[in-house]
C-alpha cells in the first residue's frame, strides 16, 4: 500500500540514515508537523507517515501489524531508503518494534515513545461509542461534533486530537479513519509483541512520567527483545508526551540519535 507521507528538512542531508515517524492509534502525519518540521528536520530527513486506515493514506479491511510492516517496508523501497531510524509512538512504538524484530536490516536506531511489547486492556470503547454517536449529517461546524461527543469523551484534548480526523467532502462533515478496519483489528493492536529474535540495534524507550503505558515492571520484557535498551522519563508528561512536552521529548530524541 501506497502510504501518504510529508518530507521535512534538506532532501540530500542523512540520505543513508533518515528518520521515519509513526503515530499512534487515531493520530495522523499530522500530529508531528511542529516537531518535524522545527526540531528534527534540521538534524534528518525527516518523513512523517499516516498509516493505513489513518489520515490521508488508503483504506483496506486489512488491518494487522504484519500489513502495515509491509507498508512501510514499501515505503522505504520508493524513497530508495536502505536503512533508517524509527520513531513510533503508541501504536506506532508497537509497529515500530515488530519492524526492528522482522526488519533488522533495515533499520539503524529505534525510539519507542511511551508503550511496552505487552499486551494491553482494551481502553478506546468510549472513543469508539463517540464516533458512533455523532451524527454528522446534522453537524454544520466542527463544534457540533464536539458537543455530540461531550458525554462520552469529557476531556476537551482529546476530544480536539479526535477531531483531526474531520473532513469536510463536498460540503458534509466525514470521517478521514476506517473506523470499521480499526475497530475490527482493535484487539490485535492491542496483542503483545512476541515471537520474534532480539533486536542488537541501539533502541531508546521514552515514557511520560505520568503514564501508565510504560511501568518499571516493563522493562525486564522491553529488554528481552531489546538488549541494548535505554530508558527515558519525561517529567510531567502524560501518554502524549510529544505534545505535551515537545522541547524535552525532542531532546531525548535528539540526543540519542547524535
Amino acid at each position: 500500500m501506497k502510504l501518504f507521507r510529508n518530507t521535512f528538512g534538506d532532501q540530500t542531508a542523512d540520505q543513508e540514515r533518515p528518520l521515519i515517524i509513526l503515530h499512534g492509534l487515531l493520530g495522523s502525519s499530522g500530529n508531528w508537523l511542529t516537531l518535524a518540521k522545527n526540531q528534527f528536520g534540521n538534524h534528518f530527513r525527516t518523513i512523517t507517515v499516516d498509516l493505513r486506515n489513518h489520515g490521508k493514506s488508503p483504506h483496506s479491511d486489512a488491518n494487522s501489524y504484519s500489513d502495515m510492516v509491509s507498508d512501510v517496508i514499501e515505503l522505504m523501497d520508493d524513497e530508495h531508503i536502505e536503512r533508517a531510524h524509527i520513531l513510533g509512538h503508541s501504536m506506532g512504538g508497537k509497529l515500530a518494534m515488530h519492524l526492528a524484530l522482522e526488519h533488522a536490516e533495515r533499520l539503524d536506531k529505534l525510539i519507542v515513545a511511551d508503550i511496552a511489547p505487552r499486551a494491553y486492556p482494551r481502553g478506546h470503547d468510549a472513543i469508539f461509542k463517540a464516533f458512533h454517536a455523532v451524527d454528522l449529517k446534522t453537524a454544520t461546524a466542527r463544534a457540533d461534533v464536539e458537543e455530540q461527543m461531550k458525554d462520552f469523551i469529557p476531556d476537551m484534548g482529546v476530544r480536539q486530537f479526535l477531531l483531526k480526523n474531520l473532513n469536510r467532502e463536498d460540503g458534509h462533515f466525514a470521517w478521514g479513519m476506517n473506523l470499521a478496519a480499526i475497530e475490527s483489528s482493535y484487539e490485535h493492536l492491542l496483542s503483545e509483541v512476541e515471537g520474534w529474535e532480539a533486536f542488537e540495534g541501539e533502541s531508546l524507550f521514552i515514557r511520560g512520567e505520568r503514564s501508565s503505558y510504560v511501568m518499571d515492571d516493563d522493562f525486564s520484557s522491553i529488554r528481552a527483545l531489546f538488549p541494548l535498551a535505554t530508558f527515558e522519563t519525561i517529567a510531567s508528561a502524560g501518554h502524549w508526551l510529544h505534545a505535551e512536552a515537545p522541547d524535552a521529548f525532542a531532546k531525548a530524541c535528539l540526543s540519542f540519535l547524535s
